[in-house]
């Protein structure tokens, strides 16, 4: 049969759904012969032959010339296929042509059936593994429900459905129908339900992606981020060092002006963004951690990998932060246990 309009669809199916020919013509073959053995009740598999000079298509069924056989369905003795065609050697195909003639419409029907299944897990198969490789990615998506607090999105690269669940949601933040949001991939989780798309706006690599996005040094290497640690809809604290002297690594994220640390707190929705230099050495980098407060002095037990950081009285609220928050944060971003203490700088007096 000869098909213009055939070849033109097979190259929109490769262009537009991102299904390969190969993957088509498996899905095609699996459909005609479903189709025809319900015509006819061979079981022969299908092989299609596609001539796109010509736009040419077609259809056989065929056996495998074999010395002992084990399933007739797909084997014939050379014996066999001697007595069709002397020619015929161990390993040749024995082909017989289909006409589409031969297929009335409840056997054309059942081929559709089949190719449409086919082609669906193939697209969900592809979907999945594309999603495999976006882990770790912020990609965009819209809300498409909320239901008892769990936000059901639609990612908008693969129309795939991603579920935020409360712990994954920036507090205080509103989600409506159709709102078009970004969200932090974590992972695909396989279940009994199907594939699921675990997506946070909570997560600290949510928070690390967007300064990969703002600021070009971090996405060039020049800058890199050790660590983001998260209190997500109040506070982070990200650590970023360069090896180059002549790069500000923190200022780089800052950006001119506050333009790039700007543009991730409000994505953020006002999150407050500590960023601070990182440093091999432990009294530096824990005396740095407890910013937007400034360190009068720092103790530290290397054994016990805690430390004692004295602050002065004006400081000693914000160096705590609400609830112990800024602390805690500064503990988790290095790695220490870390005790915050007033100091009076008049005779050198520390308070316990």
């Amino acid at each position: 049969m000869i098909n213009k309009e055939f070849f033109m669809a097979l190259d929109d199916l490769e262009r537009e759904m991102h299904i390969s020919r190969e993957v088509f013509l498996s899905s095609l073959e699996a459909g005609i012969s479903s189709g025809y053995k319900k015509e006819t009740g061979d079981s022969r598999p299908v092989m299609i032959k596609l001539t796109p000079d010509k736009f040419k298509i077609q259809v056989y069924v065929y056996q495998v010339v074999v010395d002992e056989v084990t399933d007739p369905d797909k084997e014939i003795s050379l014996e066999d296929a001697k007595a069709l065609k002397k020619t015929y050697k161990v390993g040749d195909y024995v082909m017989a042509e289909i006409s589409p003639k031969m297929f009335t419409r409840i056997a054309a029907q059942t081929a559709k059936q089949v190719l449409d299944q086919r082609l669906t897990e193939a697209k969900k198969e592809q979907i999945i593994e594309e999603m495999n490789d976006k882990e770790g990615e912020i990609l965009s998506a819209i809300v498409r429900r909320v239901e008892g607090g769990t936000v059901y999105v639609e990612i908008m690269s693969t129309q795939m459905e991603g579920i935020m669940g409360q712990q994954d949601q920036l507090a205080g933040e509103r989600y409506l129908v159709g709102d078009t949001i970004k969200v932090y991939v974590k992972k695909l989780k396989v279940s009994s339900y199907g594939t699921q798309v675990l997506v946070s706006r909570s997560s600290p690599g949510f928070v690390r992606r967007l300064f990969e996005t703002e600021v070009p040094e971090i996405k060039s290497g020049v800058v890199q981020v050790k660590k983001v640690v998260r209190e997500a809809g109040n506070r982070s604290k990200i650590a970023v060092y360069s090896d180059d002297p002549d790069v500000d690594a923190v200022g780089a994220c800052i950006g001119p002006k506050g333009t790039r640390i700007g543009a991730i707190v409000k994505e953020l929705n006002g999150e407050r963004i500590d960023v601070i230099p990182w440093s091999s050495n432990p009294l530096e980098f824990i005396a740095a951690a407890i910013s937007p407060a400034k360190a009068a002095f720092v103790q530290v037990n290397n054994e016990a990998f805690s430390a004692s950081v004295f602050v002065n009285e004006d400081m000693l609220s914000l160096a705590i932060g609400k609830e112990g928050q800024n602390a805690r944060l500064a503990a988790k971003l290095t790695d220490w246990k870390i005790d915050i203490k007033p100091y009076t700088a008049v005779g050198g007096i520390f308070e316990e």
